[in-house]
């Protein structure tokens, strides 16, 4: 069976609770999940994925976590064409224009960002955004 990477970085573990909820949502459809903070992943493990999952919070002046996540995301660039990649994340101020701006960059180097757009919520996800977070690992275990 096929692992679905959801590859996340979290600080506060907002984000990481999004990233377990949709590790669930893939495997209550019977799919194994590899739910994996970024320092422990691999680009070499995403070559071969139809799909996986991307998730970081906003920092800063809304832009990735820049010492981990964003020199990820630059190689995740290199072999996203093709590939259906779901983003998520959290944040605690402004209007989520850093997931305006990853989707438009995956989009970019040819992913295909699953629905057309990011899963995010401000602060800690409350039940509502770990359902929507459990929905959106169903979908991509059906990719």
């Amino acid at each position: 069976m096929d692992k679905i990477y959801v590859v996340y970085w979290s600080q506060s573990g907002n984000t990481q609770a999004m990233a377990e909820a949709i590790g669930k949502g893939i495997t209550d459809v019977g799919k194994e999940a590899a739910v994996v903070f970024v320092g422990e992943a691999s680009v070499e493990e995403l070559k071969n994925a139809k799909c996986f999952a991307l998730g970081c919070p906003a920092m800063g002046a809304e832009v990735l976590e820049e010492a981990e996540m964003e020199p990820f995301v630059c190689s995740v660039e290199g072999i996203a064409s093709g590939k259906t990649i779901a983003l998520f994340g959290s944040y605690g101020w402004g209007d989520g224009q850093w997931m305006s701006d990853w989707v438009e960059r995956m989009n970019g180097c040819g992913a295909n960002v699953l629905n057309g757009e990011g899963l995010i919520c401000r602060d800690m996800p409350d039940e509502d955004a770990l359902s929507e977070c459990e929905e959106l690992g169903k979908q991509l275990a059906g990719i």
